[in-house]
């Protein structure tokens, strides 16, 4: 093995199916090229996370990864043998299931008979900045495959007019013998009346045409929770395309981003605004109306502020997520000088500075000192 694949999704070698799902999800959320635009080496490590989880996500693969270093078993070892027989064959899973008549590792049922989980569906939701601060109820509109109602998914007409399939005895696949110079070798394929269903359909379902699931314009109503970012994903479990053969929906995908504020930024749960005043505002204090995220807010401008000076507002940032807290706002003083002065207002100044002691500089002192 070249690349560990539990390495790659960063999980143990006996994680659960969960665990394997769950950790899949974050990373393909880390690199996706939404995410990462023009990021060539986001997109590698994507189709390597994706390549890990094609096949620690299936029950077979995994267990062919696990006892011979790879998804199909083959080990490497009898790719040398051309048109000797093992024409067709896919290394050791496909060899021993046509010694045993497929008992090597799994069942002998083809996959397309068995219950298989529906796809996810990705959807993009844009929020307002206040929206993702504090959380709203928006509905997403989806069209999706969904089970038939009238047959349960079967595709057969009232979802009992099927039979079992008379030439694989609803195993979904057959065997045949093959001469090689080794000996007759028995291979197994899917079976091509049922196409490895195991069912023959007599009568289609005249609502879905036999295809078990159809298609279905939705709208649902989602809670976003206060606290949520650009590029978060909120996971709707069973919103997804409908399964197979029984087989679970997929979930919904809900991917946000976020429309920028005019003034406010944001750093995680707390927000930044710069304020511009007056020098004169900074001298002798003031009261300035600041955005808050839905409101106006007052901040109090001490005397004497400094320019660059931060205010903290205690508790004006988002909403925590899943947490009954919430960020702060930081308002920093940015000083504006006035660009032109009338000879009067330069005399003005002029008599300030001099009633103004030279020690009440200190930082101007310390310099000209070093100096």
């Amino acid at each position: 093995m070249d690349k560990n694949y539990y390495d790659i999704l960063g999980v143990k070698k006996d994680a659960t199916d969960d665990e394997i799902k769950k950790a899949y999800r974050n990373l393909a959320k880390k690199y996706h090229p939404d995410l990462n635009p023009g990021d060539a080496s986001a997109a590698e490590k994507l189709k390597e996370i994706n390549q890990a989880y094609e096949v620690l996500g299936d029950k077979q693969k995994r267990e062919n990864y696990d006892n011979f270093g790879t998804a199909d078993g083959s080990n490497g070892g009898f790719s040398g043998f051309g048109s000797g027989g093992f024409e067709g064959f896919s290394g050791f899973g496909d060899i021993f299931s046509s010694f045993f008549g497929g008992g090597f590792g799994g069942s002998s049922r083809n996959r397309a008979s068995m219950a298989q989980e529906g796809a996810d569906i990705e959807v993009k939701i844009t929020l307002t900045f206040a929206e993702a601060a504090f959380g709203a109820k928006k509905t997403i509109n989806v069209t999706r495959s969904e089970s038939c109602d009238i047959c349960h998914g079967t595709g057969a007409k009232n979802g009992t007019d099927f039979e079992t399939c008379s030439r694989c005895h609803g195993s979904g696949t057959i065997q045949t013998t093959q001469n090689t110079m080794f000996g007759q070798m028995v291979q197994q394929s899917t079976c091509p009346n049922c196409h490895g269903t195991g069912k023959i359909i007599k009568n289609k379902c005249p609502n879905c045409s036999g295809a078990g699931s159809i298609r279905k314009n939705r709208s649902i109503e989602i809670n976003v929770p206060g606290g949520i970012n650009e590029g978060q994903i909120l996971t709707l479990r069973g919103q997804g395309e409908a399964g197979k053969n029984g087989g679970a929906p997929g979930d919904m995908l809900v991917v946000f981003a976020v429309t920028p504020h005019k003034l406010l930024k944001r750093e995680g749960y707390d927000v930044y605004v710069d304020v511009p005043i007056s020098f004169t505002e900074s001298i002798l204090g003031t009261k300035v109306n600041i955005p808050g995220i839905n409101e106006t807010l007052v901040l109090t401008v001490p005397e004497l502020t400094q320019p660059g000076t931060v205010i903290m507002l205690k508790g004006k940032g988002t909403k925590v997520l899943n947490r009954a807290s919430y960020g702060d706002l930081y308002a920093k003083i940015v000083v504006e000088m006035p660009k032109t002065l009338s000879k009067q207002d330069k005399e003005l100044i002029s008599q300030l500075d001099k009633n103004i002691s030279k020690n009440a500089y200190s930082k101007r002192k310390q310099f000209q000192d070093k100096v």
